[in-house]
């Protein structure tokens, strides 16, 4: 029997991820990858894959996959119900997916993301050296949709591990973002930089895997007139458009921006913690020195 699953509900937005595609900035081509980095690993690392394997990220509403052979899956991230022909399984560790077997993977109870793995990672062609769906540019597999057919790469040679250390994660309830500032802080005024300690902003609704958007917060003030010309963008550049209100820029942000970046957030538990943000999360800064 041929190896794959099949998409029988894809969710609201669900696409193939993995490490991402970085150092092709030069090509405009964004770096992309999995948003919560220690959950997707975590997944791989249940089954046994190579560290690389392409993964599931599915947003809010989870997903629903055929098995077209036996196989074994893993579920972390947003804690979710996890259901393979009905019956509940476990959330967070190996569980086996006999072939014709449905995996239903339900609504987060808290945050957004899940990642669903299955033994040997999928099999999706690789672009660039990656196999993650790039929402920006348009690179990599597309966004699921029922019916599609994802391919599974055969299993490497290390088992199934029988335990692993798997922390319920849950939402941040608050999201504290350390902020180096720079390159554009003196595009701010003084007094708009101390009120970006100290006070409060939001996840906005409009969040994606672009960057997380915030709202409801003070409005950093411009101490200087005009634009600048297009400059280069990092993982975690905290850019502050026209409004005010400071955009954190996640894995498939633009290579390149005109709006001056106040700061920008070191990749690690912070930036996965953005990624399972609900909106209307208090978001604060705190500085880095």
């Amino acid at each position: 029997m041929a190896e794959g699953l099949v998409v029988v509900r894809p969710g609201a937005l669900t696409t193939v991820q993995d490490r991402g595609r970085p150092g092709h900035a030069h090509l405009g081509v964004p770096r992309s990858g999995a948003l919560d980095t220690a959950a997707y690993a975590l997944a791989n690392r249940l089954l046994g894959n190579a560290p690389g394997a392409a993964a599931l990220e599915t947003t809010l509403d989870g997903v629903a996959l055929r098995a077209l052979a036996s196989t074994v899956v893993a579920v972390t991230g947003a804690p979710c119900p996890v259901r393979v022909s009905g019956r509940p399984v476990a959330w967070g560790a190996p569980v086996r997916l006999p072939a014709g077997a449905e995996l239903e993977v339900g609504r987060a109870e808290s945050g957004v993301r899940s990642y669903v793995a299955v033994r040997g990672g999928l099999g999706v062609p690789p672009v660039l050296g990656s196999r993650s769906t790039d929402l920006l540019s348009g690179l990599g597999p597309p966004v699921l949709s029922a019916g599609m057919l994802l391919p599974v790469a055969a299993a490497g040679p290390d088992p199934v591990p029988t335990a692993d250390t798997c922390g319920l994660p849950g939402a941040p309830s608050e999201l504290v973002l350390p902020l180096r500032l720079g390159p554009r802080a003196d595009w701010f005024t003084g007094a708009s930089l101390a009120g970006l300690w100290r006070a409060p902003f939001r996840v906005s609704a409009m969040s994606n895997r672009i960057g997380l958007r915030t709202e409801a917060g003070p409005a950093l003030v411009r101490a200087r007139a005009g634009e600048l010309p297009s400059e280069g963008m990092v993982l975690g550049a905290v850019q502050v458009p026209p409004d005010g209100l400071p955009v954190v820029f996640l894995a498939d942000h633009p290579v390149t921006g005109g709006y001056p970046v106040v700061g920008v957030v070191p990749p690690g538990p912070a930036l996965d913690a953005a990624a399972q943000a609900r909106p209307g999360v208090p978001v604060r800064f705190s500085a880095v020195r």
